[in-house]
């Protein structure tokens, strides 16, 4: 049977036939036709657990305009688009960490909707009459019988309004609203000429982004605008069209910088008025990203979900450099406009990106996208640098220009560790090394806690460097979120191990030695006679009437019993406190038993994770404290219980194809959609890639083979494969290995084994060896 071309076609809540048609083909394998990648994604995935920056539909890789329809517009979470409302409030072009900008909406106007438009300009729309794939959203607003499609370029977002014909056409540009994480403010609309406008608005402070910023705008349409309406009430603009038969073209080019850098924006990318072509282009982008790997067999639900995985692992962290280089730089006292490097055509040597923490990307994007996607790895890599080179520190989670501080700990050393042992960045190591150094000590970002910016007492560093650990409660007092000790101690010390790697490989053997002391300093939040890691207070006595399962006492978005395991670094050393891999084995097995009653995740959405019921779960896959542990079997000698257990998750938690499940949880810009990709392949690295030699260990992938195309820029091989031909749903188990016909004895492949091409035969069965 062909595969046909997926377009979401879904009804309120999903239709019993979706679900029965979904339920029927889990049942079939996979067609092994051709097809194209974009149109496996199902965009649709878990979007009733809605998030600003969650969903979006009409946008490019990683591009600065994020175009979606808006049904939930103020607040972050719960914003953007919400499957389960059936109300559109515009259509916006900025869905991205604590930014939101230019929303728009067209309308008819009749003398009864007239004097109340600006205020009352909504419209119903039924899921019946969408069709969304990478790239591409259409949709009719019922209120106004106006087809809406979107599309867009990096930078410029691309619209096409089919009116019905002699009404009054109309669009009213929202300026002036709160969209999701901040207000839009100081909203203008300047008529250029007949066919031309160009504006501004102001993205207002918020807790976690605390400076201001203009985002520029430069608007043209295909046809003629009569005249620009402002509404003194509200600040917002009405454009009007006279002479229009049916349709309406509109490009909308953003930019931090400038209007004239908006202008060129257009230019460079969108010169032309070709609509469909501009589809097309999209979704040929997003094959040949989503076509780096390939795979066979399984359901075809199962691929279906594993490329809608893959699309999330695309989609998060945007790029706020303009075509010409041109960024905001938010990092000192006064806003300024950089300048990127340019190479020797002119053009920037790198893109400059916004984007949510690395928090739990060692276990994520650290791996796919240094296996599959190095370029992109590469460019955040000297994106992170710019922001080190213009404020003195490589942030965690930088929003319009300037770190906002989310989440604790130096998360991007080991991203930036494991790109230059994986080869991808090559020069200027020494001074990586001395900027992420520079993070690791006082006054860096490992001694602010959470949307921690004007001191750095929350983050616990001094007592770290003083005691060994990270006291709870922190002496002080409250300076951020996330002033979770024990949490903080295991990840400063993991991050403290991925800098040892560097400083060893840079021969800097003084500090290597000092970072590996560093590296054992979770032995100090370990207690013995509970067999648990506990918070110590600052006087080092352990916290009284400890529970392990009591969700963050202690610990970061988790409870003890699942943040016990964060020692990815050291796993032999944290089974010898448990008395040895054996027990450490048994004990993690029990959690998991525990664990699979609630489908190993703390409810469906990251709010849940509060819920009594489930925050006492002792492993969760919907957040990332935890999310590397069914891995841990491996290291403990137990593989078969890793494959049991990837496999249980996988099947119970991430097979789901509806807006009702997805990712239970705290998705974060691509992490969990990562996460879901390497379960799926059975490639997983435990210390997030950060050692000499990065080692992958083997899972049991659901696919029978998974081809993954290397870029040659980077790596040496063509293809790495994996087979496993009888594969199923029963025959879980790994009973040999081979690489290239050679016998692999371990549950591991080294990096350079993987990329250097070639192919790695799994032999499946329903019964394990162990």
């Amino acid at each position: 049977m062909r595969l046909n071309k997926f377009y979401i076609t879904g009804s309120i809540a999903i239709s019993l036939a979706l679900i029965l048609l979904v339920s029927c083909k889990a049942e079939k394998s996979a067609p092994s036709q051709k097809k194209e990648f974009a149109d496996m994604v199902y965009p649709l995935l878990d979007t009733e657990n809605s998030r600003w920056f969650y969903f979006s539909s009409a946008s490019r890789p990683f591009g600065m305009v994020n175009l979606n329809p808006d049904t939930e517009i103020k607040g972050d979470w719960g914003g953007g688009y919400k499957y389960t409302t059936d109300t559109i409030r515009g259509f916006s072009h900025v869905h991205e960490w604590q930014l939101s900008a230019l929303s728009v909406m067209p309308v008819t106007l009749t003398a009864e909707n007239s004097a109340n438009i600006f205020s009352d300009f909504y419209s119903k729309f039924s899921h019946e009459s969408e069709k969304i794939f990478p790239g591409y959203h259409s949709v009719v607003l019922d209120r106004y019988q106006i087809r809406a499609e979107l599309t867009s370029t990096r930078r410029v977002g691309f619209h096409q309004y089919t009116f019905p014909a002699n009404a009054r056409k109309a669009i009213l540009f929202n300026l002036n609203t709160i969209l999701g994480p901040c207000e839009n403010t100081n909203g203008t609309l300047e008529k250029n000429n007949d066919y031309e406008l160009s504006g501004s608005l102001v993205l207002s402070t918020n807790f976690r982004r605390p400076k201001p910023l203009t985002v520029y705008f430069k608007i043209k349409f295909n046809e003629a605008v009569s005249s620009v309406e402002r509404n003194k009430a509200t600040g917002n603009y009405l454009v009007n069209f006279d002479k229009v038969k049916d349709k309406v073209l509109m490009k909308a080019a953003i930019s931090y910088t400038s209007v004239e850098n908006a202008t060129n924006n257009m230019q460079q990318e969108l010169p032309h008025w070709n609509f469909d072509k501009t589809v097309s282009d999209s979704k040929n982008e997003w094959n040949s990203l989503l076509g780096r790997i390939q795979v066979e067999g399984g359901t075809e639900t199962d691929q279906r979900r594993f490329y809608t995985d893959l699309w999330h692992a695309l989609q998060g962290r945007k790029m706020i450099s303009d075509a010409n280089g041109a960024y905001p730089d938010n990092t000192g006292e006064k806003f300024r406009i950089g300048q990127l490097p340019l190479d020797a055509n002119g053009k920037p040597k790198f893109n400059h990106y916004n984007s949510d923490a690395f928090w739990g990307a060692q276990w994520t994007i650290n791996t796919l996208w240094g296996l599959v996607y190095p370029e992109i790895m590469n460019e955040f890599v000297h994106s992170l640098m710019q922001y080190y080179k213009d404020g003195g520190m490589i942030p965690r989670g930088p929003s319009g220009g300037n770190d906002t501080y989310v989440m604790t700990g130096a998360s991007t050393t080991p991203f930036i560790v494991t790109a230059i042992q994986k080869g991808i960045v090559k020069d200027d190591l020494e001074a990586i090394y001395a900027a992420l150094k520079k993070n690791h000590m006082l006054n860096g970002i490992m001694g602010k806690a959470g949307y921690e910016h004007n001191t750095n007492l929350g983050g616990g560093l001094k007592y770290y460097l003083e005691k060994g650990f990270v006291p709870y409660p922190i002496p002080e007092g409250n300076f951020g979120s996330h002033q979770d000790g024990a949490s903080q101690t295991l990840e400063y010390a993991y991050q403290d191990w991925a800098l040892a790697q560097l400083a060893k490989k840079l021969n800097h053997q003084e500090d290597y030695d000092y970072f590996m002391v560093r590296s054992k300093n979770y032995q100090n939040v370990f207690d013995k006679s509970v067999d648990w890691m506990r918070p110590k207070n600052v006087e080092g006595k352990w916290l009284e009437n400890f529970d392990p399962y009591k969700y963050e006492n202690g610990f970061i978005e988790s409870n003890g019993a699942q943040s016990t395991w964060f020692v990815p670094h050291d796993i032999e050393g944290l089974a010898t406190l448990m008395g040895g891999k054996e027990k450490a084995a048994e004990k993690l097995n029990k959690q998991f038993e525990t664990a699979k009653d609630l489908k190993f995740t703390s409810g469906t959405s990251h709010d849940a994770e509060l819920h009594p019921e489930f925050s006492r779960i002792p492993i969760n896959f919907g957040n990332q404290p935890s999310i590397q542990t069914s891995f841990i079997f491996n290291a403990l000698g137990r593989p078969d219980l890793t494959q049991y257990w990837t496999r249980s998750v996988v099947k119970e938690t991430f097979s789901g194809l509806s807006p009702a499940t997805g990712y239970n949880g705290d998705e974060d810009q691509g992490l969990m959609g990562s996460l879901n990709v390497l379960l799926k392949i059975g490639l997983f690295q435990l210390n997030g890639g950060t050692d000499k030699e990065a080692e992958y260990h083997i899972g049991s992938p659901i696919f029978t083979k998974v081809s993954i195309q290397l870029n040659p820029n980077y790596y040496k091989g063509k293809n790495f494969v994996i087979e496993a031909p009888n594969n199923s749903a029963e025959n879980i188990y790994i009973n040999g290995i081979k690489y290239n016909n050679t016998a692999v004895e371990k549950q591991t492949i080294s990096h350079s084994a993987v990329t250097n091409g070639g192919k790695l035969t799994l032999e499946m069965s329903n019964n394990s060896k162990q």
